[in-house]
């Protein structure tokens, strides 16, 4: 059996519970692969499992970084691939779960990212932008990475800030740097398992249910306590689907109420997404609750049968 396993699939789909029952069979601890657990503090609308939840089982990768923190994929790969390594030498099995896509797609291909930030030229560039406007350094960008600029609206500041840095940095467009990592072969070879629902209206129901559960569990005073702290609003992780419109209610943009529907319908939308992201890996190995009562049997069928 392969000592990595992958579980990837839409939101409330069940792949927590999932992995902490397969962790248990197999001696295994889990990598989680969210881009909003990592952060501390966010633990209500992020769906973050509980120590009970847990079950005893090692989780890797919750926690480590603070709401107002800029996180990469890059920083995600790289602490994501020492925990596995950690797991791997100690003779345990490695368990990805998650629904980010990007970050576990990126982790298994090992591809390798531009450098990261330097105060310098990130400052240079912020200041330009503001005395001339983003379309200076746009302009700029189209000079030196012409593949780059192309694919990035006038408005993604924020990219397009990133991506003339790393020129600046490196000497190489990042459109270069791209290019080089999808030559280099996978990292790994994990074996795939992906969870959903054939009835989609039921997996909807599942994730209007999560959201419910959120509310009463305190999702408005979570979000209320790190604004409180002093968490900027306009950070990535105040801009997660629940956070951004909870804050909006708590500024009377509107009611609480209102906030909750719109959360059920950003998180239907963004399992739509996630379908979407997955389905293109047709190395995943499917398994549907409402179709399978035993979830966790046809898993451990499924790896005896690719040993």
């Amino acid at each position: 059996m392969k000592n990595l396993i992958c579980i990837a699939g839409p939101t409330a789909s069940g792949k927590t519970g999932l992995a902490v029952a397969l962790a248990e069979k197999l001696d295994a601890e889990i990598v989680s692969c969210d881009s909003m657990q990592i952060y501390r503090g966010m633990d209500v609308g992020t769906a973050k499992p509980t120590a009970e939840e847990m079950r005893g089982i090692p989780h890797h990768l919750i926690d480590v970084a603070d709401p107002g923190e800029d996180f990469s994929v890059g920083r995600y790969v790289k602490l994501a691939s020492e925990a596995i390594e950690d797991i791997r030498a100690r003779g345990k099995t490695a368990i990805v779960v998650g629904g980010t896509g990007l970050y576990m797609d990126s982790l298994i291909k090992g591809e390798e990212f531009a450098p990261p930030s330097s105060d310098g030229e990130r400052k240079w560039l912020e200041d330009a932008a503001e005395r001339k406007g983003i379309e200076y350094v746009y302009e700029m960008l189209k000079d030196a990475d012409p593949d780059t600029a192309q694919r990035l609206h006038i408005s993604d500041r924020k990219r397009i800030i990133r991506a003339m840095e790393v020129f600046l940095i490196t000497g190489m467009p990042l459109s270069w740097h791209i290019a080089e990592s999808k030559k280099r072969p996978p990292r790994y070879m994990p074996f795939w398992l992906g969870l959903s629902y054939r009835d989609r209206a039921k997996l909807y129901a599942r994730v209007d249910a999560r959201v419910d559960e959120m509310m009463s569990a305190g999702l408005p005073d979570e979000v209320q306590r790190l604004l409180d702290s002093g968490v900027d609003p306009n950070t990535t992780a105040m801009q997660a689907i629940g956070y951004k419109e909870m804050a909006a209610a708590l500024w009377g943009e509107c009611t609480v109420g209102e906030a909750a529907e719109k959360i059920k319908r950003a998180s239907r939308n963004y399992a739509k997404r996630q379908l979407t992201w997955f389905r293109r890996n047709a190395e995943i190995h499917w398994i549907y609750p409402d179709e399978t009562p035993d979830v966790l049997a046809q898993a451990l069928k499924l790896l005896n049968a690719n040993r």
